[in-house]
């Protein structure tokens, strides 16, 4: 292999000059640099090194030109994207979305984030923004793309969050987290614990209608059992109204897991010890819950 490298390299810097001028051959990196605009985008050598190796020799010339006009393209491309959207590093955004399907998991930079969601990294801005393919990707060059995408997420996005406490029941309240405008408070899954108002030995109701909100119940009681309808009622409601849904399920998160609640008013077989330790709690009529639920929605509409 190290004498077609050799042979190759020796092709790409042959054509080079007549192919993509400008361009220069960094012979101790195997890359190729174009400079274009103000940047000077690399493109390493491995790609057609190992095309042409598994091709007769004298088809090596045309490989190897088709290879460096390519490059050439997607370099001009990228640059021209640079330069509508800036710094690309400090554009990237993470969503967490529900659980996606094997073409965008293999088109797209997304990752699991537990059996029910995937974490999606994403570019924020108006125009030119939306879910990060893998190509784009690698046509900008971007790299430690998960770490910058958490990071700016933070810093950016998860700042300012409100937190407010709104009826769910005559005797319960469920806790509202959301931001004005944002698209990415569902990010808030990753950290639940920072939501809530104490330790939560039992756990906590989960829902996230759409990306600009996240509902949590702490679950301190039997109670419990009256609030789980009334609770998928309102997640369910504000998930099909929303303009940008998320899940439509509910979730009961103990220890740091997220567990779907299957049945209405029935907790996750899993939580069968935690469940056997709830403290009793005498239950409201389900009347009382649903006209409560009423304010509860009335009052989430109201929230921009």
């Amino acid at each position: 292999m190290s004498d077609v490298a050799a042979d190759v390299h020796a092709l790409i810097q042959d054509l080079l000059p007549v192919l993509v001028p400008g361009a220069r051959f960094d012979d101790v990196a195997a890359e190729v640099v174009l400079p274009v605009g103000r940047a000077e985008p690399r493109a390493v050598t491995t790609t057609i090194v190992g095309r042409c190796a598994r091709a007769p020799r004298h088809e090596w010339p045309g490989l190897v030109e088709e290879w460096l006009r390519d490059v050439g393209d997607r370099a001009a491309l990228a640059i021209g994207e640079i330069e509508l959207l800036g710094n690309v590093n400090r554009l990237l955004r993470l969503r967490i979305v529900p659980r996606t399907s094997e073409a965008t998991r293999e088109g797209f930079v997304v990752t699991e984030f537990g059996p029910f969601f995937d974490a999606m990294v994403v570019i924020e801005h108006p125009e030119y923004g939306g879910p990060l393919t893998r190509e784009r990707a690698a046509r900008l060059h971007l790299s430690r793309l998960g770490t910058r995408a958490i990071d700016n997420t933070q810093k950016y996005e998860l700042i300012g969050l409100n937190v407010t406490e709104r009826p769910l029941t005559m005797t319960e309240s469920v806790r509202l987290v959301t931001k004005p405008g944002s698209r990415y408070v569902s990010v808030a899954l990753t950290g639940l614990a920072e939501y809530l108002p104490r330790r939560c030995p039992y756990g906590a109701l989960v829902g996230v209608p759409d990306h600009n909100k996240v509902l949590l119940y702490p679950v301190t009681s039997a109670a419990v059992y009256g609030v789980l309808p009334v609770f998928a009622d309102v997640v369910a409601e504000m998930h099909d109204g929303s303009a940008d849904r998320c899940s439509r399920e509910i979730f009961w998160w103990a220890d740091g897991h997220l567990l779907p609640v299957r049945e209405r008013g029935v907790p996750p077989a899993e939580l069968g010890g935690i469940v056997g330790r709830l403290p009793e709690e005498t239950v409201r009529p389900a009347g009382l819950w649903r006209r409560a639920a009423a304010a509860l929605r009335a009052a989430v509409r109201r929230t921009p």
